[in-house]
């Protein structure tokens, strides 16, 4: 008896079917002939097809094996476009510089993004087709989470295009839009602060303090603690996620200017603190043989190891 297919991505993915729309969307992108540009999840190829005639090198990771192979035929004759059957979750990301422009597949939306907003391989400038819910929360709305808060220090995140979910096949039951990541040049905390930057705010989100008073308090001093809000505009009996992004960043220089060893201390390391924690919560997952969850590390937390550049 023939053995049942298991159910394919087709099943769980939304496609664009016109050519026109992926045409325009790639005319407003930053999408040229010298890029290199990673698809996820190219499906029939209708992206796939535009990109290879507008850069240097398309690298497509399909995780449907039937549709990566009708795509190696469809291809076949396109010297700068290499079709991979894989899980783009367990591909290697080049060391080189590169874009994404990809519709995802929305099941995997945590999971994509924690992978491409991870240091150092992440790409200079990413689109994606998104459900829109999930680009809310990517932009920190309604409110900011500790993920936000250390992707917006280097990255500008967008929402660059709503789509019609009749510019799918099958339509979604959920509204789409487009958004670009793109790293900021320079980023917002200069390099010799981002880690002394990333330990402050995992620690201003991990405290499990009720309160901005009760977590900062002790490192700032009550007194300049107190001038320091009422400079901003925060108030002090707020919980984290009610602080605006540029807040935090007034937050953070107002730690550096008050920095003192007991402070330092007590925040340094709060970053590897929370990924040794995670690691061992992923350990228990593991022996305890539950599924693989969206996303490992909180989005922002996550460290890519980098490979050679693809060429092919």
């Amino acid at each position: 008896m023939q053995r049942e297919r298991p159910q394919n991505i087709v099943s769980s993915q939304n496609f664009l079917h016109d050519a026109g729309l992926v045409a325009r969307l790639l005319d407003q992108s930053t999408i040229s002939p010298d890029d290199l540009v990673l698809e996820i999840g190219p499906g029939k190829g209708i992206i796939t097809a535009q990109l290879a005639e507008r850069c240097r090198m398309v690298v497509a990771v399909e995780k449907d094996r039937e549709l990566a192979r009708r795509l190696g035929q469809r291809f076949a004759d396109f010297p700068n476009v290499a079709i991979h059957a894989a899980d783009f979750l367990d591909f290697p990301l080049p060391r080189c510089r590169y874009k994404v422009f990809a519709n995802i597949p929305f099941i995997g939306t945590n999971a994509i993004l924690a992978k491409l907003t991870a240091r150092p391989t992440a790409p200079d400038d990413t689109y994606l087709a998104l459900q829109k819910e999930a680009a809310a929360s990517l932009l920190g709305q309604p409110a900011e989470s500790l993920s936000t808060v250390l992707l917006k220090s280097w990255l500008d995140v967008s929402v660059v295009h709503g789509f019609r979910r009749t510019d799918f096949v099958p339509a979604p039951g959920v509204d789409v839009v487009m958004i670009r990541l793109r790293q900021r040049g320079p980023p917002l905390i200069d390099r010799t602060d981002d880690q002394l930057f990333r330990d402050f705010v995992v620690y201003g989100f991990t405290a499990w303090r009720v309160s901005l008073r009760a977590t900062f308090d002790r490192l700032f001093g009550h007194q300049r603690f107190s001038r320091l809000v009422q400079e901003i505009g925060v108030d002090p009996a707020a919980t984290p996620t009610n602080v605006q992004f540029d807040q935090w960043l007034r937050l953070f220089e107002g730690y550096k200017a008050t920095l003192h060893a007991q402070a330092g201390g007590r925040v340094a390391g709060s970053e590897a603190r929370l990924r040794q924690l995670q690691e061992r919560r992923w350990k228990i997952r593991q022996l305890s043989g539950a599924e693989r969850p969206p996303c490992r590390p909180p989005l922002g937390l996550s460290k890519n190891q980098p490979t050679r550049c693809l060429n092919t």
